[in-house]
């Protein structure tokens, strides 16, 4: 401190002697910039949009998905589905803070792969340091609400037919052995982050995360009694729509909120998730229309989603020109998944999150690196294009790989011991009743 006194003090000195372009000034002065330059300050505003980033994120899951998905299911399982959201939203605050941000982005000697204990219960972080130009702690909520969702998206496809206790200690697991591995590869300085993929705000890390390991623990679980048999039809897709808007508004945090700044790349953010979003609800709407003589509002709102999951990884990284075209061709291909490709693989995914965030993460993934523009990153592009994405490949076939098989071996362990699904008596009377005991009259 002294010696930068002493500098600033003879700088004035010496300041009606020399012209302030002098190369004198220069030397005194330029170590002090660089200082200034390299020390992390907290910035209020950059806090105050993260910090609002955060609750936009939180309203996605509560109540937004878990209207979206309750909406969809029969009358009687409509607050066990609720329930999906909620329990994840509690459960995944805590192991978070225990131990899921330590190996997500915590550091340790397998640091490609996996982060350390350094940061168990937020030990070594205290209430001065910074993430960029915000504080670490509110990083670590911002990134709990991103874990949160995940779970939350994933439990659309067990709906209807899950025990909520196995559900909840298959969450604890999951968000440790696959979610926080995961985040590291990608954000947390580990081996896909070296290689260059992109994924702004979470289409590797949350959906396909989300989508596969979902899909794989329907497939452990068995189809719903009845299905493709019995009538299933959604019992409110009034509370759908409001979901979708809960989501939808939402998602400027899942996606601006990345930035971690309130700057320029948040504004383009939030303008490419509302042009994608609106490009992938019409792009349904057209489809339906044309195969189907009429287009739904189930329909709406799913390639709203659609477009939503496809611009996730592109939000930092594209052109609005780019997002219009992620939005429509996301919403074609969720439109296929969800229609068609669900047949094929021939597995209940109750709520379709693979069809929608899988099939939706996926392609994002790779549109990212066919869409990624300098314009918007700010300097010119570390890959050619087929590079990029290739990148992008490596990052989506190994978030497939491991995510299916430590699900899988998740979901199989617990199903050996403690059970996965509810008895069919249960399912008949429905999980509102049997699990919770409680009904909507």
């Amino acid at each position: 401190m002294n010696a930068v006194i002493t500098r600033a003090a003879f700088a004035k000195f010496l300041q009606p002697l020399v012209s302030t372009k002098s190369i004198l000034s220069l030397l005194l002065l330029s170590p002090l910039v660089a200082h200034a330059a390299d020390t992390p300050t907290l910035n209020a505003g950059d806090t105050a949009w993260v910090l609002i980033s955060t609750a936009l994120v939180l309203l996605m899951t509560i109540p937004g998905l878990a209207l979206f998905y309750s909406g969809m299911v029969r009358k009687k399982n409509i607050l066990g589905t609720m329930a999906h959201s909620y329990g994840a939203t509690a459960l995944v605050s805590i192991v978070w803070i225990v131990l899921g941000y330590s190996l997500a982005f915590g550091s340790s000697d397998f640091n490609q792969f996996v982060g350390g204990f350094d940061n168990a219960l937020l030990s070594n972080i205290g209430l001065g340091d910074l993430t960029g130009t915000v504080p670490t702690l509110l990083f670590v909520t911002f990134q709990m609400t991103f874990a949160i969702i995940t779970v939350a998206i994933l439990a659309g496809s067990i709906a209807e037919r899950i025990k909520f206790s196995s559900f909840m200690v298959f969450t604890a697991l999951w968000v440790l052995l696959v979610y926080a591995p995961i985040c590291h590869w990608v954000w947390g300085g580990g081996w896909l982050m070296a290689d260059g993929a992109l994924d702004f705000a979470g289409g590797t890390v949350v959906h396909i995360n989300a989508g596969v390991a979902g899909i794989v623990l329907a497939a452990v679980l068995g189809k719903r009694n009845g299905y493709n048999r019995d009538p299933m039809a959604p019992s409110n897709l009034a509370l759908t729509l409001i979901g979708t808007g809960l989501i939808w508004v939402g998602w400027f945090g899942f996606n601006g909120g990345s930035a971690l700044a309130a700057n320029a790349l948040a504004g383009n953010a939030l303008l490419v998730t509302q042009v994608a979003a609106a490009a992938g609800a019409l792009t349904w709407f057209a489809i339906e229309k044309l195969v189907r003589g009429k287009a739904s509002v189930l329909g709406g709102a799913s390639g709203a989603v659609a477009g939503l999951v496809g611009i996730t990884p592109a939000a930092g990284f594209v052109t609005v020109a780019g997002a219009l075209a992620i939005g429509i061709i996301t919403s074609l291909v969720c439109f296929y998944a969800v229609n068609y490709l669900k047949r094929l693989l021939k597995i209940d995914d109750s709520l379709d999150a693979f069809g929608l965030h899988g099939v939706g993460g996926i392609v994002g993934a790779i549109l990212t690196g066919i869409f990624v523009s300098p314009a918007i990153t700010g300097k010119p592009l570390a890959l050619s294009t087929i590079g990029q994405v290739w990148v992008q490949l490596e990052g989506v076939f190994a978030v497939i790989i491991y995510c299916a098989i430590v699900t899988f071996i998740i979901a199989k362990v617990i199903q050996l011991t403690m059970g996965l699904r509810v008895t069919d008596e249960d399912e008949y009377t429905g999980l509102d009743l049997a699990v919770h005991g409680e009904r909507i009259e």
